[in-house]
């Protein structure tokens, strides 16, 4: 039995999309940029905030300085419309909720900077007591980088083989392989299944009920 589950947060335990989008379609528009139908962002998020950015920026206008000026209008809205629309994707409540009943540990790893993913974890999931919640911290690389992995363990106090991340892009299956922890890939997230499978993790999932199997 696994004694931690890590887990990705946008595409894995919330749907966050929309909220992603509206907000940053709300700073490109205010600076004058053209903006982006909600779908399209499915294959901009994932890097962190500023890789969104650059990513939803017209080409020949992907620079630094742009970048944190659309940075300046995002996060005042988002922080204020951040749950909006998102949701917990079907099953995630009681799969948490299960596995904390059985002693498991639980944790988020995340690319969305901290204080957004704190307020979000503690908004949709009270009662759920996780061991960590990690999202982009100033001077920590992001992932696939497996700091952020590395600094759960030490928190958690468990070793490798005894863990599953769960997540839903490419990023996070390299993130797993690069912290030598065993990945699970799920499909209801952002990207496709395709994306995946480049990464050849130990388990591809379509539902919540099934990490609850891989963790028995």
């Amino acid at each position: 039995m696994k004694k931690l589950v890590i887990f990705d947060l946008d595409g894995t335990l919330l749907n966050t999309i929309a909220d992603l989008a509206h907000s940053t379609n709300y700073a490109l528009n205010k600076l004058g940029y053209p903006i982006h139908e909600i779908d399209q962002y499915n294959f901009m998020v994932g890097n962190g905030i500023n890789k969104l950015f650059e990513r939803a920026l017209p080409e020949g206008e992907k620079s630094e300085e742009n970048v944190l000026r659309v940075r300046k209008e995002f996060i005042p809205y988002y922080d204020a419309h951040n749950a909006d629309d998102s949701c917990p994707y079907p099953g995630i409540p009681e799969l948490l909720s299960d596995a904390q009943s059985r002693g498991i540990q639980l944790a988020v790893a995340s690319n969305k900077y901290q204080s957004a993913t704190q307020k979000l974890i503690t908004h949709y999931f009270s009662g759920i007591h996780f061991t960590a919640v990690f999202g982009q911290r100033e001077g920590i690389k992001v992932k696939p980088d497996p700091t952020i992995v590395f600094d759960i363990l030490k928190l958690a106090d468990i070793r490798k083989e005894d863990v599953l991340y769960v997540g839903d892009s490419g990023v996070d299956m390299q993130t797993a392989a690069n912290a030598g922890v065993t990945a699970c890939g799920v499909t209801w997230g952002f990207r496709p299944r395709t994306e995946l499978e480049k990464f050849n993790p130990s388990y591809i999932v379509d539902s919540a009920e099934e990490i609850n199997e891989l963790i028995e």
